[in-house]
């Protein structure tokens, strides 16, 4: 193992059995595994997952990085056939971040029946999971859900880590672990934005540079309303709120809301009156391209 450890290249695993083989070498030796799940398409923000990940888990660990795009994710109108997979890109910044091993398996790997047919066993959080990203994208977390569960089973992690900026998936995660008694520490890192705000996202390079700048709209969004709250400093209806978002965003001609939410953090419950203490989320096309944000108000 200490060889793997002090290798500067990265280790590649495609087969789910291989993956459990090397997570059970590891786990017998006492190693803790430390787990970043990715689509790939990697920046600086997965960079940060994978750097927490290490800090989680000790340089005694091992940090194990998936890369799969998985298909039972996406609607049937959505970006699948088009999302980014630069993966000599992607193993290059894993091998450069101290990455031990990237899972790379294959559609055919992660779900042999596909070919044939749907699969017919999915992981389905019900209520977490069906308001806000599940509103609009019906079968979105029922696909997070079973993908995240297969690739526990297969990298037998002690922690994961995900990012703040899916804080929805967060939850229906953490609510997945609970339930399900996966023994898995979830860790949630703060979103990584760039320097005028927008939070990093593999699709921001679908983004025209029109686009890109008038993207910032969802980050200006939430600083908005923590500077209005903060004004006011009194609890306000959620839709005044809701209306004042929707003209900034009106106020971008490319841009289109597609929702508002403000709601508990842990619990996702609605909030009819607004505090600092609130959590909002929106989703925003931009031109063609959906981009979402989500952050506390206070």
């Amino acid at each position: 193992m200490s060889l793997l450890l002090q290798s500067p290249v990265v280790r590649i695993l495609r087969n789910p059995a291989a993956m459990q083989r090397q997570a059970s070498i590891w786990l017998r030796a006492g190693c803790r595994i430390g787990f970043v799940p990715t689509m790939g398409c990697l920046h600086d923000g997965h960079l940060s997952l994978v750097h927490e990940a290490r800090r989680q888990v000790g340089k005694k660990g091992v940090v194990v990085v998936s890369i799969y795009v998985n298909p039972t994710q996406f609607g049937p109108q959505e970006d699948f056939i088009r999302y980014p997979r630069p993966f000599r890109h992607d193993a290059r910044l894993c091998r450069e971040a101290g990455v031990d091993v990237i899972f790379n398996p294959s559609d055919s790997a992660m779900y042999p029946n596909r070919d044939s047919g749907d699969p017919s066993t999915y992981v389905l959080e019900e209520r977490l999971g069906s308001i806000l990203e599940g509103a609009s994208r019906p079968t979105h977390f029922r696909g997070v859900s079973t993908v995240v569960a297969k690739l526990f089973n297969c990298v037998r992690p002690n922690v994961a880590v995900f990012g703040a900026k899916d804080w929805q998936q967060s939850r229906v995660i953490k609510r997945m672990i609970i339930d399900l008694n996966f023994p898995v520490k979830l860790v949630v890192a703060e979103t990584h934005r760039e320097l005028d705000g927008l939070a990093m996202s593999s699709r921001n390079r679908y983004l025209t540079p029109s686009e890109r700048t008038q993207a910032t709209v969802l980050w200006k969004s939430l600083e908005d309303l923590r500077t209005y709250l903060k004004q006011i400093g009194k609890p306000i209806s959620a839709t005044q709120l809701e209306q004042r978002v929707r003209r900034l965003i009106a106020s971008q001609p490319d841009a289109r809301l597609d929702y508002v939410a403000f709601f508990d953090s842990e619990t996702l419950n609605e909030k009819k009156q607004v505090t600092s203490a609130t959590h909002m989320a929106l989703a925003v096309f931009i031109g063609k391209t959906r981009l979402i944000d989500n952050g506390a108000l206070g």
